[in-house]
C-alpha cells in the first residue's frame, strides 16, 4: 500500500482548523464580543472576528476537501475489497456535506449579521432591545447553528479515526476475508 502523506495531512489539518476555529468562536468569540463595553461595539467585534476567521476557515475546507479526494484515490481499491470502507466512506460523505451545509448557511447568516458593522447586540449570536429585526433573526439562528458545525465536524473527526483502525492490517485482512465468504 502507498503512503499518502500529503493527502492525509490536508485532511487532518484542514478538518482540525475547521472543527477548532469553529468551537473556539462559539466558545470564545461570539460571548467575548459583549465585552466591547457598547451595544454597538458588541456587534463590531463579533463581525470583526468572524470575518477574519471566515478566509482561514474556507482555507481549511479546501483543504481537508482536497485531502478527502486524495484519500478516496488512495484506498480506492479498499473501497471494494474491504468490507465496511464503503459504508464508512458515504457515512463519512454524508457528514461532510452536512457541516458544508451547515457551515453556508451559518456564513449566509453571518453577512446579515455583519451589513451593519456595529449593529447593537448583547453579544454575537445575542440581540439587545435595539438590534434590527433581521438582524436578531439571524443572530438566534447563528446561536444553535455555533454549535451544530462543531459537532458535525468532531463526528467527522471521529469517523476519521475509526477510518484509520479500518487500515490496520488485521482489520484489513478481517473485512476482505468478509467479503468472500458464503452467505455474506
Amino acid at each position: 500500500m502507498a503512503q499518502d502523506t500529503l493527502s492525509r495531512s490536508l485532511h487532518d489539518i484542514g478538518l482540525a482548523a475547521w472543527f477548532g476555529g469553529t468551537l473556539a468562536n462559539a466558545v470564545a468569540l461570539n460571548s467575548a464580543a459583549a465585552e466591547a463595553g457598547t451595544p454597538g461595539g458588541t456587534g463590531r467585534v463579533a463581525n470583526t472576528g468572524w470575518n477574519r476567521w471566515t478566509p482561514v476557515n474556507a482555507a481549511a475546507i479546501g483543504a481537508h476537501l482536497v485531502g478527502s479526494v486524495g484519500e478516496l484515490i488512495g484506498n480506492k481499491g479498499r473501497l471494494t475489497a474491504q468490507q465496511g470502507v464503503a459504508s464508512m466512506s458515504l457515512a463519512k460523505t454524508g457528514l461532510t456535506v452536512a457541516a458544508l451545509g451547515a457551515t453556508g448557511y451559518s456564513r449566509a447568516l453571518g453577512r446579515k449579521v455583519a451589513e451593519d458593522t456595529s449593529v447593537p447586540a448583547e453579544s454575537a449570536t445575542d440581540p439587545s432591545s435595539t438590534t434590527p429585526d433581521h438582524v436578531a433573526k439571524a443572530q438566534k439562528q447563528l446561536k444553535a447553528l455555533q454549535w451544530v458545525v462543531p459537532a458535525l465536524t468532531g463526528a467527522l473527526v471521529v469517523i476519521s479515526s475509526f477510518a484509520g483502525e479500518q487500515q490496520r492490517a488485521g482489520s484489513v485482512k478481517k473485512g476482505v476475508l468478509d467479503r468472500f465468504r458464503p452467505g455474506r
